[in-house]
């Protein structure tokens, strides 16, 4: 998906930022729960880090290109 418009992307950073506070929430959860999936915790793990990844990516595209 290729985003150019600024409302666009400020709407897709929304809803990233959105799923990356409900992993959080859910890798507390799982994390704290008795005889947790290890393999589960991990691949939440991974998928928070793609998510922080893309909000970064995104970020930058707000970011205006100053000419030196």
């Amino acid at each position: 998906m290729q985003l150019q418009n600024p409302a666009e992307i400020a709407r897709h950073l929304a809803e990233l930022r959105q799923e990356h506070r409900d992993l959080d929430t859910a890798i507390a959860q799982l994390a704290s729960s008795f005889g947790y999936d290890e393999l589960q915790l991990t691949r939440l793990k991974k998928r928070k880090l793609l998510l922080k990844d893309a909000i970064a990516r995104l970020e930058s595209k707000l970011i205006p290109d100053l000419d030196a």
